[in-house]
C-alpha cells in the first residue's frame, strides 16, 4: 500500500478514520478483506504469496496498516515478512500491546517499512531502527503516510493530497455513513499537480504503470462506542466503487 490518510481524533463522531490505496504488482495474488482470525476477530486483505496483510481491523477497533519504505537498494528476500508482522499486530488488544510487540522485534530483521497502529484513543507508527522497531506517537489531526517519512512535505503525494484530505467534511459522519464519495474522489486522483518538484508526468494517488498500479482502496472508521465500518474497492478507485465489508459483529 502506497498512500494512507489517517484522521485521528479529528471528529468526535468518528475519532478514527483511515482512507488508503494499495499499490502493488498486478500479478501478485491477493484476497480481498475477510475474517483471518477469530480471537480476536481480524478482518483484513491477504497477500496470498507471503501470507500477510497490508491493512486490517480487529475486534478491539484497532486498525493496522503497513507501508513499505523507499530505499536505494532492492528488498532483501531473506528477511522476515513485513505483512506477517502486520497480521501479528492485528492480534493485539490495545495500542500499548502493539507498541510493546514492535519494540520487542529486531529492526534489522525486516526490510524498511512504516507500520500504523490506531484506535479511537491514540495512534502510533513503528519504523525499524538499528536495534529494534522504534515507535512514534502521532498527535490528533490528519496524517499522510507514503513510502517516505510520515507527513514528509517533500513527498509529492503528501504535498498534493494533504490539503484535499483535510478539506473532507466529517461533520455528522458515523461509522455507518462516512464521507465515502469525497474520500473516493481523492483516492482516485490522477491529475492534480500541486507539487512542481515532482519529476513524474502523472503522479496521482491512483496509478497505472503497466504491470504495477493501484490494486485496491479502503476506508475504515470507528466510533467512540467501538462500532466500526469497513469499505473496500477490489480494483483501482477510479473504476471500482467502495463496497461495505461485512464485519463479524454485524452478522
Amino acid at each position: 500500500m502506497c498512500t494512507l490518510a489517517l484522521y485521528t481524533r479529528v471528529a468526535a463522531s468518528i475519532p478514527l478514520l483511515v482512507a488508503a490505496n494499495r499499490d502493488e504488482f498486478l500479478e501478485r495474488p491477493t484476497a480481498p478483506p475477510r475474517v483471518l482470525s477469530t480471537d480476536p476477530w481480524v478482518v483484513a486483505g491477504q497477500d496470498l504469496e507471503a501470507g500477510g496483510t497490508w491493512l486490517g481491523l480487529n475486534e478491539h477497533g484497532i486498525v493496522i496498516g503497513l507501508l513499505n519504505r523507499r530505499t536505494s537498494t532492492p528488498p532483501d528476500p531473506s528477511k522476515a515478512s513485513r505483512g506477517i508482522l502486520c497480521l501479528q499486530a492485528l492480534q493485539c488488544r490495545s495500542i500499548e500491546e502493539v507498541a510493546a510487540m514492535l519494540r520487542s522485534e529486531k529492526g534489522d530483521e525486516y526490510n524498511r517499512f512504516t507500520l500504523l497502529a490506531a484506535s479511537v484513543e491514540r495512534a502510533i507508527v513503528g519504523i525499524p531502527g538499528a536495534e529494534h522497531i522504534e515507535t512514534l506517537e502521532l498527535d490528533a489531526g490528519v496524517h499522510l503516510i507514503t513510502n517516505l517519512e510520515v507527513n514528509d512535505p517533500t513527498c509529492p503525494r503528501i504535498a498534493r493530497s494533504h490539503q484535499l484530505f483535510e478539506a473532507v467534511d466529517l461533520a455528522g459522519a458515523t461509522s455507518a455513513d462516512p464521507p465515502l464519495a469525497q474520500l473516493q474522489r481523492i483516492l482516485a486522483d490522477h491529475t492534480t499537480q500541486l507539487d512542481p518538484r515532482s519529476i513524474e508526468e502523472e503522479n496521482g494517488l491512483c496509478i497505472h504503470f503497466g504491470p504495477y498500479g493501484t490494486r485496491s482502496s479502503a476506508v475504515i472508521c470507528t466510533e467512540g462506542s467501538g462500532r466500526s465500518g469497513y469499505w473496500h474497492a477490489e480494483g483501482p478507485p477510479c473504476e471500482t466503487p467502495l463496497a461495505p465489508v461485512v464485519l463479524p459483529t454485524s452478522e
